[in-house]
């Protein structure tokens, strides 16, 4: 291991512990194409522990887009203190749904009603997973997401967009959410966007992330070319930074493509950027960025900075504004 890894493997972070896993909890659904099925990871030990809510991406495989992704992210969060929520959005391809639907094929709506709904009903939840009844600290709540998962994140946190359909503004902005973390999420609309994404998403043509004003961690790699959304670079994938108010922070991640390591799942073939180290990294600086900005008495994101910047060859960078 080089200094490097080391510097980020030597942060500070809280001693683990095993992790309690339950799935699938089931929440009753009205209006929703099936029941809200979710995947809830906790330490075993702890109390009044904070929540991440954690929406997968769009991708290909069939299993990580749902419950069933995410580990490396997920039990890491849940071993160092949090209890971590999975929904399985109704765009997994575990659920087979008709991707031409009215919602079709991303679901965009309904993967922040699906936060919402958690958030609704956390009293059933703990009733469902009796090892966290009474365990949760409700007044720190954070929202996470990986690719479309990202965008998911940052409607809660008050990306807003104009709904193709009706031409209307949409605001599911959620007070709840305390800080959030955008991985590899997507960047601007409208000419930034590629042909097909135009068309076939054509959600994201007016986003705006001015908005966006909850605290958030975005996390880009600085080799995520996606040319099937965007026309840009890898820059584009920064745009939740740069494009929305401040109290924000941004890692950019040297090597990186979409999968930023391979934060989706353990030894995913889809990964085309596999590095355990970089993943260490990820789970790290999210972990601390999520601890100060839950706990700002906790001074573990301003250390795990220092340990990044102070590196003779660092994984990344870390700019804030």
């Amino acid at each position: 291991m080089n200094k490097s890894d080391m510097a980020i493997t030597d942060v500070a972070i809280s001693a683990p512990t095993p992790v309690v896993s339950v799935s699938p909890v089931v929440l009753s659904a009205p209006g929703r194409a099936v029941d809200l099925q979710m995947r809830v990871s906790a330490p075993v030990t702890g109390r009044e522990l904070p929540i991440i809510l954690l929406s997968h991406g769009h991708g290909n495989s069939n299993n990580l887009s749902s419950l069933n992704g995410y580990g490396p992210l997920a039990n890491f969060w849940a071993a160092h203190g949090f209890v971590v929520i999975q929904p399985t959005h109704l765009d997994s391809k575990t659920l087979s749904l008709d991707p031409n639907g009215p919602e079709g094929p991303l679901f965009w709506r309904s993967r922040v009603e699906d936060m919402k709904r958690i958030l609704d009903q956390l009293d059933l939840i703990e009733a469902s997973v009796p090892q966290i009844s009474g365990r949760l600290d409700r007044s720190r709540i954070a929202a996470a997401g990986h690719s479309l998962g990202g965008f998911t994140t940052g409607m809660l946190l008050g990306t807003r967009l104009t709904d193709p359909k009706d031409g209307t503004e949409v605001d599911m902005a959620d007070s709840r959410i305390k800080a959030g973390v955008l991985l590899a999420a997507p960047g601007r609309g409208g000419a930034d966007l590629s042909a097909f994404a135009a068309e076939h998403y054509s959600f994201f043509l007016h986003s705006s992330f001015a908005e966006m004003t909850t605290p958030a961690l975005v996390v880009a790699g600085d080799k995520d070319v996606s040319p099937h959304l965007t026309i840009r670079g890898a820059d584009w994938h920064a745009d939740p930074y740069f494009l929305s108010p401040g109290g924000k922070c941004l890692l950019t991640l040297f090597g990186a493509k979409h999968g930023l390591g391979g934060v989706a799942g353990y030894d995913a073939a889809e990964t085309t950027d596999e590095n355990p180290e970089r993943v260490a990294a990820v789970q790290r600086l999210t972990w601390a960025y999520l601890r100060t900005a839950l706990y700002p008495e906790d001074p573990a994101w301003p250390a795990a900075r220092a340990a990044l910047m102070e590196s003779p060859n660092p994984l990344g960078r870390i700019e804030s504004k």
